[in-house]
């Protein structure tokens, strides 16, 4: 296998000139430059990618840390910021915290120790003062974590006030609300904080349900709708905060003899494909994903830069109108 030396051998320059080449840096004539393109194709050289991102400290290399890897939400999430580092020649690394505090940590020292360009981080699992002893760019979706690079969330408060609204036009009095129960604040309890505030605008019935973590973990909603259902047969309207959940509130209902959306109306959040793929499809409250991959790698880039980035940014969410709400 060639190595640098052979290289600059072969092209009859110095492993200096070879090494300013391969990174770009400093004036060589593009005499120079292509001899050394042509010795490396000549002796098949191929660059130790990892040893040069050591030695600049900077692999180019983004690690993606979620705390549940199959769900739709995050699977999308995944997506699109893939599509986005590719396409900025980034490699990205994928892991996954199954809620795991110390697993979250370690994931990060280790991003440390590697030289990673920066970290996109969607787990709550964090230790904030854990956060303050990196010095990598930590963004942070849908979390507010002290200590982290900047945060990126949605409008969540909107989508709950769309949702509420949406259901009380087509006509539903006793609504029912169904979120999450956490141990940390999170920016996704503004769904509710919404949805509560546009029901007692219009002085319609609102119930709150909170489902477990094992529940989130599981990705299996329906013993708990059941039990939510069964307790409030005047429900004429629902909103779950994944469309997974919502998804699953269509099949109880099914299961209940009842129909959706004739006898409940339903919606979700997210806008993951799982809404189009159901029937009745589900009206949800559309995420920017693509738009939030975009802004999350030109934070770790301005960052990177020693750039001042936006401490909170808050993207738009909207409505979409399906089948089922």
């Amino acid at each position: 296998m060639a190595t640098i030396k052979d290289v600059a051998k072969e092209a009859g320059v110095a492993v200096e000139t070879v090494s300013r080449i391969m990174n770009n840096r400093g004036y060589i004539s593009d005499k120079t430059r292509q001899k050394v393109y042509d010795a490396m194709k000549a002796l098949n050289y191929q660059p130790n990618e990892v040893a040069r991102g050591l030695s600049k400290k900077n692999t180019d290399t983004i690690a993606l840390v979620v705390p549940h890897i199959t769900h739709p939400y995050f699977a999308k999430c995944i997506s699109a910021l893939e599509h986005e580092a590719t396409k900025r020649n980034l490699r990205m690394i994928l892991y996954n915290t199954n809620g795991d505090t110390k697993s979250a940590d370690r994931i990060l020292q280790i991003c440390q120790n590697n030289f990673v360009t920066g970290v996109m981080l969607f787990s709550a699992d964090i230790d904030p003062e854990t956060l303050k002893g990196f010095n990598i760019p930590i963004i942070t979706i849908e979390r507010y974590i002290e200590g982290g690079t900047a945060c990126i969330t949605v409008d969540n408060r909107k989508g709950g006030n769309l949702a509420a609204e949406r259901l009380i036009q087509k006509g539903c009095k006793n609504l029912v609300y169904l979120g999450a129960k956490r141990q940390n604040n999170m920016p996704g309890d503004e769904r509710e904080s919404g949805f509560v505030e546009t029901c007692s605008k219009a002085g319609v019935s609102c119930r709150i349900f909170r489902s477990s973590e094992s529940n989130f973990i599981d990705m299996e909603y329906r013993p708990f709708i059941k039990d939510v259902l069964s307790s409030t047969p005047d429900c004429d309207g629902v909103f779950a905060t994944s469309d997974i959940a919502a998804a699953q509130v269509i099949q109880v209902v099914r299961e209940m003899g009842k129909r959706v959306p004739d006898d409940i109306r339903v919606i979700g959040f997210d806008d993951t494909e799982i809404a189009t793929l159901v029937s009745p499809s589900i009206t949800t409250i559309h995420q920017p994903v693509h738009r939030i991959a975009r802004l999350v790698l030109k934070e770790i880039s301005d960052a990177r830069a020693g750039k001042n980035v936006e401490p909170l940014s808050v993207l738009p969410v909207e409505l979409i109108a399906r089948e089922s709400g």
